[in-house]
């Protein structure tokens, strides 16, 4: 019969792809048992709908079926749930959400609803539960999305706000009240609104709740964000050189109220030719690529121009397109989750920035080197990219006065010139560093 170690050993031949390290090092096997030949474990990943979960089990059954010993294996896939209230002291509709994700853009037009709406339904056709907030009181979108203009917004007997089902999707938007009529309402009636439409929603148990984000960063985007504790945000864009130019004013509100950007998803990235099969980019090359270098945030997914993202939902539904973008979302939620892992420690002193990675390497750049290549709108015009600042306008005695680690992705320096307003990917720290393992004393 095999021992725990045995098993153990067995299993931490699978790796997680989003890690690079093994399910045993990551804490993702969790209760075992061992008797009389029969193995029962659980693995715990960190979300319900983690795309590689199938995988995982097969590779688990088959690695601890080939010990000495072994006459049977029962794996159990489970998720990490929601421990805290959602609605603070205050009981809420959202207590037994398991993960909540912003849908977001900071300029309208980009098909950002359309994209938070693909989401949904695709997550739930999966057999997850799933709900779609359509945050954007004055203009929503999902009743027309999924057809749903006759739909009336209806309560149950305790005062609270009933979803509409849509194929297993749980859907509530201030647009089964409205109509065609406009919203014409002052900011503290909507605040008021918006936390009706948050707390006194009767979603029940949910795996998901996405939120359809209005355009912008105003009043409801802050009345969200300060009122419950969001587990990501996606951001949507177009490669346009004035919506790339938003998408920063997005990353940097998500990240005065603590909110992890999971990635970006460029809608209209490029348009792929029937005849070849060729991708021609209309609007230039990449524009997610670019938010990567500048920001550290992760591209996620290009969607190319398509009737579809335009026409009815289910034709949508139907192609190839919504698959692979929620396989990438639900992946970075994952990674988010999981907390620090990946993170490198952050030191600073007089001459240089150190970063020591969880593989032991150690990075160092010189505060003067990267305070040259900060990436803000100050330092870079936002329409060109032309740098805006010259290594002669920096004081070589820079140096950084505070460091602010964000997300998983980059930092925010406060430097000696009083300039706080860069974001600096870890990739780019790294990029401009010199790795040296003399340096982990960063005193010197």
């Amino acid at each position: 019969m095999p021992t725990n170690e045995e098993v153990l050993q067995a299993l931490s031949a699978i790796i997680d792809p989003d890690f690079n390290q093994d399910i045993v090092s990551l804490g993702f096997v969790q209760e075992m048992s061992i008797k009389n030949g029969h193995v029962a474990f659980n693995i715990e990943l960190t979300t319900p709908a983690c795309p590689v979960k199938d995988q995982f089990k097969r590779a688990a059954e088959s690695a601890v079926s080939a010990l000495d010993g072994v006459t049977s294996v029962a794996v159990t896939m489970t998720a990490r749930g929601q421990n805290a209230s959602r609605g603070g002291s205050k009981e809420s509709g959202l207590d037994k959400v398991g993960a909540i994700v912003a849908i977001s853009s900071c300029k309208g037009g980009v098909g950002k609803s359309t994209v938070a709406a693909m989401l949904a339904k695709e997550v739930a056709s999966r057999g997850h539960r799933v709900g779609l907030l359509d945050a954007d009181i004055y203009g929503p979108s999902v009743p027309t999305l999924f057809s749903l203009q006759d739909e009336d917004l209806k309560g149950t007997e305790n005062e609270m706000i009933l979803p509409v089902e849509v194929d297993g999707l749980k859907v509530i938007s201030f647009g089964f009240a409205l109509k065609d009529a406009p919203a014409v309402m002052r900011g503290a009636m909507v605040t008021q609104l918006v936390q009706q439409l948050l707390h006194q929603a009767d979603w029940g148990e949910l795996d998901y709740l996405f939120l359809d984000f209005p355009p912008g960063t105003g009043d409801i985007q802050l009345t969200i964000t300060q009122s419950i504790q969001l587990d990501g945000a996606v951001i949507v864009t177009i490669p346009h050189q004035l919506s790339l130019a938003d998408v920063g004013k997005g990353i940097r509100m998500f990240d005065k109220v603590n909110v992890p950007v999971l990635g970006i998803i460029e809608n209209m990235a490029y348009f792929s030719c029937p005849g070849c099969g060729e991708k021609h980019y209309v609007f230039g090359e990449s524009g997610s690529r670019a938010l990567q270098q500048r920001f550290g945030i992760e591209p996620l997914a290009d969607i190319p121009i398509s009737p579809l993202m335009s026409g009815p939902l289910a034709a949508l539904s139907a192609s190839d397109i919504p698959g692979p973008v929620a396989d990438a979302v639900i992946m970075a939620l994952g990674k988010t989750k999981a907390g620090n892992l990946g993170r490198p420690r952050i030191d600073f002193n007089a001459k240089h920035i150190v970063l020591t990675w969880p593989d032991g390497k150690i990075s160092r750049v010189e505060n003067h080197a990267l305070r040259l290549h900060c990436g803000c709108a100050n330092c870079v015009d936002e329409m060109t990219n032309e740098r805006k600042i010259l290594a002669s306008d920096i004081s070589d005695r820079i140096c950084a006065m505070e460091v602010k680690t964000i997300g998983n992705y980059a930092v925010q320096i406060k430097w000696s010139d009083g300039h706080d307003t860069g974001l600096y990917p870890f990739n780019m720290i790294r990029s401009l560093g010199v790795e040296d393992p003399e340096v982990a004393n960063v005193n010197g």
